[in-house]
């Protein structure tokens, strides 16, 4: 049997609550960045995450045009979709802030989170996916 998911059935997957693992080229001489990041996404939407403008992974991605994004769910039977595509590096506003930490810790851990760490100099970058892959092995216990 087929472990391969349905477009419909990657994209909900994506749009859960999961800590995305983001890959990108990690310029001459270096392999990859890989870094764990909260992140959104609505179904045919593009995937969005909201760091600090002078991270590491900000201006690797910027470098570079376009990232990777992993999201699985470590409890078995085993699921993940990894998703690849062009990417654009803009200036966070507050709104895209908070509702990243409303969406990882609820709206009072959200907001004291915010309040914890101001926003200046945030970047927001929005990737528009080209490539899937995804797999769900529950499929094969059929």
């Amino acid at each position: 049997m087929s472990v391969s998911m349905s477009a419909g059935e990657r994209e909900a997957f994506l749009a859960e609550v999961h800590v995305g693992v983001l890959a990108v080229e990690g310029g001459p001489g270096r392999g990859p960045l890989v870094t764990p990041v909260w992140y959104s996404y609505r179904p045919g939407g593009p995937v969005t995450v909201v760091t600090g403008g002078s991270t590491n992974k900000a201006r690797a991605i910027g470098a570079a045009g376009r990232f990777s994004l992993c999201a699985q769910d470590e409890a078995p039977p085993y699921k993940y979709v990894s998703v690849e595509g062009p990417a654009v590096v803009g200036p966070a506003d507050e709104a895209e802030r908070t509702a990243i930490a409303r969406r990882y810790l609820g709206t009072e851990g959200g907001d004291a989170y915010i309040a914890a760490n101001p926003g200046t100099g945030g970047v927001v970058i929005r990737m528009t996916p080209e490539h899937w892959q995804a797999a769900d092995f529950s499929k094969a216990e059929g």
